[in-house]
């Protein structure tokens, strides 16, 4: 048997001190007392898993699995499960503790909760990837459930992924548990909207902003990075409502056409080739080259701390929309700040997802299922009051959007804190 270790990581800072130091300014900031930063800094609950897997060629390897809780004052605690090979638990500390401001930003009933395999799900056969979500689930079961702990896609993971756990749990538990796990496949209880929720969602905020900017989307020139389930779907949006999509990338490779690409001959291309690389229509360039391009709106949709002390100068947009979990570091905040730059936060821009998740929830839990108009209305409204309140902070109290917002989402979670009070 061989076990498969986190290779170095691409993170260049450690995520959850990150995560930490967001909550300690923002409690500077806020006032809030010390003693409730001391609990809301600590996760509580951790759980590492060793994941043995039976390969195709016949060897056995022992991938490292996570399953972390943060909070669950104001409800069961709601978070996605990562397969990427550089998944570490401080990443996933980290990830929970965003999904506890953010569904307290959103105002559902909530906790944050997030999960992670170590390894690279691109390298693995179905049936490998199938064996191995099986077997994580069962490694984490005791500490999942629709009243305890709900996961839901992430990085690497899909509906597919989501219809094995869910399978899964419901064969352990001996009778179909919709409500165990969130993003499922349609005919297995999944929510009509939810593939496209979180982009739909950044697609809300960028349209507030735009407007609070006195600008115009159909005359934006934006460019997307990552072109995954956030960033495709937010650069056909985009592209639909008349924004010139000037950019857009993949893990592998960046596209640039100051006149605009064909987003929708992109999206099948990448369904034909598994890659953008090949796209006629456009120059090849690298992912860093394209964060510093000349545009209106800028979304980085794909992994953390893409943005950082060393090239946030050099950003041109004029609005940042956080797609991904933590793609600017705070000293990058702080220089594109300084710059007049509009940074849209992670945990109200890309929020839409867990917002749909919350609606699939609540489906499976009445076994009644909405029509897709009303699940984006009710994500519109959800996002756009969340939008509102953050930027009401945000010109109260002459701070940043991502201060705000953690000002609304931290004050949420500290009042159900002490609300509850500490047992015993």
């Amino acid at each position: 048997m061989t076990t498969v270790e986190a290779p170095e990581s691409h993170l260049r800072e450690n995520p959850f001190e990150i995560a930490r130091e967001q909550l300690r300014r923002v409690a500077e900031i806020f006032d809030i007392d010390q003693r409730l930063v001391n609990v809301l800094q600590e996760c509580k609950k951790a759980v590492v898993v060793s994941v043995p897997v039976t390969m195709d060629d016949g060897t056995i390897h022992a991938f490292e699995g996570y399953r972390v809780t943060h909070n669950i004052a104001r409800g069961p605690s709601k978070g996605g499960i990562r397969y990427h090979p550089d998944v570490t638990l401080d990443e996933v500390k980290a990830l929970s503790m965003w999904m506890t401001w953010k569904c307290a930003l959103m105002n559902i009933p909530f906790g944050g909760a997030k999960g992670g395999v170590v390894c690279n799900p691109k390298r693995l056969s179905r049936g490998e990837l199938e064996r191995m979500t099986r077997r994580y689930t069962t490694e984490i079961i005791n500490e999942i459930g629709p009243e305890k702990d709900i996961p839901a896609p992430d990085v690497g993971t899909d509906p597919t992924v989501m219809a094995w756990i869910f399978d899964t749990y419901s064969m352990n538990k001996g009778h179909s548990v919709l409500g165990v796990v969130t993003g499922k496949p349609l005919n297995v209880g999944g929510s009509l909207g939810r593939l496209e929720a979180t982009a739909r969602g950044s697609l809300y905020c960028i349209q507030e902003a735009v407007r609070k900017k006195e600008m115009r989307l159909a005359d934006a020139r934006v460019a997307v990075q990552g072109f995954g389930n956030v960033g495709s779907f937010l650069a056909k949006f985009l592209a639909e409502e008349g924004s010139t999509v000037i950019a857009i990338s993949d893990s592998s490779t960046g596209l640039h056409n100051p006149k605009g690409i064909d987003v929708a001959a992109a999206l099948a291309h990448k369904q034909e080739t598994g890659s953008l690389a090949g796209l006629r229509g456009a120059d090849e360039i690298s992912n860093e080259e394209l964060l510093l391009l000349d545009c209106d709106v800028l979304a980085p949709c794909a992994l953390e701390q893409v943005i950082t002390s060393e090239n946030a100068a050099q950003v041109k947009a004029q609005i940042v929309c956080e797609g991904a979990n933590g793609p600017v570091t705070p000293t990058a905040d702080e220089i594109l700040d300084d710059k007049g730059v509009l940074v849209l936060p992670d945990i109200l821009a890309n929020a839409g997802g867990v917002v749909v998740s919350y609606f699939e929830w609540v489906q499976g839990l009445q076994e009644y299922f909405w029509k897709e108009p009303e699940v984006n209305s009710k994500l519109r409204d959800i996002v756009t009051r969340a939008f509102n309140e953050t930027w009401r902070l945000y010109e109260e109290r002459q701070t940043s959007m991502r201060s705000a917002a953690y000002g609304v989402a931290v004050g949420r979670v500290a009042e159900a804190t002490v609300t509850r009070g500490l047992y015993p």
